[in-house]
């Protein structure tokens, strides 16, 4: 080779070594998106919380997996279906992010589940919990880590539901309230409970009297153990409902799991029962342990509901990027997580392979009442494992 030759190559040679670590570089974006303004801003803000948390804990500090960083797009999707629409559209098109995360509002959520299969690209819902989000809306694009509303009703049946043991729902009155009564009036076949009234209100009810009423005069002509079982988010009822003495109607009430300032209503209602998503003081393993030394240490108050569930849906991510070696095209991606089990803080999830629904333990609890603590504390009864949860696959796809 001539001297020519020699400096052509070597510049060559040279360039490529520029090029190459510059394309290994090039950042895995993932858009989150969150009902940060508006009624869910407490449950976006956790979200935002545990996904960043998480993706510490998944990345060990880097920040990167198979020498890829992680760059987070945050959007605020206003509790609006067609502002969530147009940030994911604005991500997915303008940003070019790899992957979305993200959903509050399920009325939200459902509305970008198609913006997701238009440009092809994996969005991994959390917390959003309506059925149709991997049900009769689901596309081959979509996973979700948080639970949905048949796992929190098969949960909560297993709970309360018992022979001789009348309900009544309350319910918000969209996709989540809607959903989550079909469940939980599914889950509860088989148990010997018997749903006699469903009640729904609009979500931003702060009045319950009328509703309640309803609720009181349907239970009256009934005989048996009563509960009213409450399903609602973005605040909580209970403190009113207490206020309208449903025990004169002997009337007991009972609901899942929420948020801790949420929570403090449930001090009203000792001893009551039900099943929870998450409670930072129920799971023992190495994830959940460092998520509440941190955010303890952190902001000086337990990880929430949503933080949990934000640092699961890190896990997924991470998870997902290292069985790819860092590859983000769709389809390996989703060949990679259909399957796929991940660490979280409630333990092991896995993605079912015919929904994406990622399947995962449950909490039942019966509430105790500390004067030192400001919330209800759901005291553990018994971890509801997803081998006995009948979850039914609802796609049509």
């Amino acid at each position: 080779m001539n001297a020519a030759k020699r400096v052509l190559a070597a510049g060559l040679i040279a360039g490529l070594g520029f090029i190459a670590p510059a394309h290994a570089a090039d950042p895995v974006k993932v858009a989150l998106i969150a009902d940060s303004t508006g009624p869910l801003e407490a449950y976006a803000k956790q979200t935002i919380t545990g996904f960043k948390l998480g993706l510490e804990y998944y990345t060990k500090g880097t920040m990167e997996v198979a020498g890829r960083k992680i760059t987070v797009l945050e959007k605020d999707s206003q509790n609006k279906p067609d502002v969530g629409r147009n940030v994911l559209s604005e991500a997915f098109g303008d940003q070019d992010a790899d992957i979305a995360v993200g959903g509050t509002n399920s009325a939200v959520a459902l509305a970008m589940l198609p913006v997701a299969e238009e440009f092809k690209k994996v969005f991994i819902i959390e917390p959003a919990v309506a059925d149709a989000i991997t049900g009769d809306k689901w596309n081959r694009y979509i996973f979700r880590t948080g639970r949905n509303s048949s796992q929190d009703a098969i949960a909560n049946a297993k709970a309360i539901g018992k022979p001789g043991v009348v309900i009544a729902t309350l319910a918000q009155d969209y996709a989540f309230g809607r959903d989550g009564v079909a469940a939980f009036r599914r889950a509860l076949d088989g148990t010997g409970a018997k749903l006699v009234h469903e009640e729904y209100a609009p979500p931003t009810t702060t009045d319950f009297t009328a509703a309640a009423q309803r609720i009181f005069d349907a239970m009256d002509k009934e005989k048996g153990r009563k509960i009213l079982f409450v399903i609602w988010a973005g605040g909580n009822p209970l403190a009113a409902l207490k206020s309208l003495a449903p025990e004169t109607h002997q009337v007991e009430v009972a609901s899942g799991g929420n948020i801790l300032p949420a929570m403090a209503a449930y001090k009203a209602f000792p001893g009551m029962e039900g099943a929870t998503y998450y409670y930072y003081d129920i799971p023992k393993n190495p994830a959940n342990s460092w998520l509440v030394a941190e955010h303890t240490k952190r902001f000086n108050a337990p990880p929430d509901f949503f933080t949990a569930g934000g640092f699961s849906s890190a896990g997924a991510v991470v998870a997902a990027l290292t069985k790819t070696g860092g590859k983000t095209d769709s389809e390996t991606l989703i060949k990679a997580m259909e399957g796929m089990s991940f660490d979280t803080p409630k333990g092991t999830m896995t993605f079912r392979p015919s929904d994406h629904q990622a399947m995962q333990s449950m909490y039942g609890f019966k509430i105790k009442v500390d004067p030192a603590v400001s919330w209800a504390i759901p005291e553990l009864t018994k971890e509801i494992l997803p081998s006995e949860m009948d979850v039914p696959v609802m796609n049509k796809r």
